[in-house]
């Protein structure tokens, strides 16, 4: 074999391993419902009403050693909306608000992520709600990583807003001193996750 052949056999191999190493850097976190609040809160004449999503599902590809390299995606069931009253739920899913008939889920899914010191992140991403998707960003702040038993977790809040007439949702009603709704959404999302295990370790291989 010439040295040739030998510095490009070397070069492939280095090359395959950096690949493996990067694939490796990714550890899979899949949102754990029973323990995640995906919730919100409005304006409702003088007061607030708060409001949570009970179905959905989300996955988060972390990169701790490149953050930048992480990755998260959610859809929640629109359908699955709760604020403790069954007819102003049955409301919010007609066509006067979400149309969950016509758009079943809302969605958002990351294109950027960047690091902004103290465990804060800057989460760019298409957000998808009653048909628009727009890019917008979130501040997302991690709370850490822990284990119980052999199930490792990790824990991140998301306190941000959005107008919701961006998105198409614009039904209101006039009242005496104004509207018996804000635009203005406050989201609250705490997020619990559970580490997947890799397809390899479930099979044995």
């Amino acid at each position: 074999m010439t040295r040739a052949s030998r510095l490009g056999i070397l070069a492939l191999v280095l090359a395959t391993a950096g690949i493996s190493s990067a694939a490796a850097a990714d550890e899979t976190f899949a949102f754990d419902k029973n323990h995640t609040l995906v919730g919100f809160r409005i304006r409702h004449v003088v007061s607030k009403v708060e409001g949570r999503f009970r179905d959905f599902e989300g996955v988060i590809a972390i990169d701790r050693q490149n953050p930048s390299a992480s990755r998260v995606e959610l859809t929640i069931q629109a359908a699955s909306i709760d604020t403790g009253a069954p007819d102003r739920d049955n409301h919010l899913r007609s066509a006067d608000f979400f149309d969950v008939a016509k758009y079943p889920t809302i969605s958002f899914k990351s294109t950027n992520v960047e690091p902004q010191g103290n465990d804060v992140y800057r989460v760019t991403g298409d957000f998808t709600m009653h048909g628009v998707t727009k890019s917008i960003q979130i501040p997302v702040k991690s709370t850490g990583f822990a284990k119980t038993g052999k199930t490792e977790k990790a824990g991140f809040e998301i306190a941000t807003g959005l107008n919701r007439k961006d998105y198409g949702i614009t039904w209101n009603r006039a009242i005496d001193q104004g509207m018996l709704l804000g635009d203005d959404v406050e989201l609250n999302i705490q997020v619990e996750a559970n580490k997947k295990e890799a397809e390899a370790a479930k099979t044995g291989g």
